[in-house]
């Protein structure tokens, strides 16, 4: 039966593996454990950190979701802005043709 490990180092563990990218599998020969625990600790440490970032259980969004959403509402924007100016056209068309 394996060691069994306390939160804190687990925690430790997943840290190095997460914010300093050292590699699953040297970690793991330091540990004494398998690189599929180390996986698993880092998974585990990056749940938690969403918890806590964001507690009212909304999904997060990455950075890249944000742009697309930012491009797409911008693209909208600009097309009500084109047809606001084709109806200032029309309308000025139109008040001219009834004098």
């Amino acid at each position: 039966m394996g060691k069994h490990k306390d939160a804190e180092y687990k925690e430790y563990i997943a840290k190095l593996h997460i914010e300093e990218g050292r590699k699953a599998t040297d970690l793991a020969y330091e540990a004494g454990v398998s690189a599929t625990t180390i996986r698993q600790w880092a998974r585990d440490y990056r749940e938690k950190q969403d918890r806590l970032a964001n507690p009212t259980g909304e999904p997060r969004v990455t950075f890249s979701e944000m742009e697309k959403k930012l491009r797409e509402t911008e693209n909208r924007l600009k097309e009500r802005d084109d047809e606001v100016e084709i109806l200032k056209k029309a309308m000025h068309v139109f008040m001219k043709s009834r004098t």
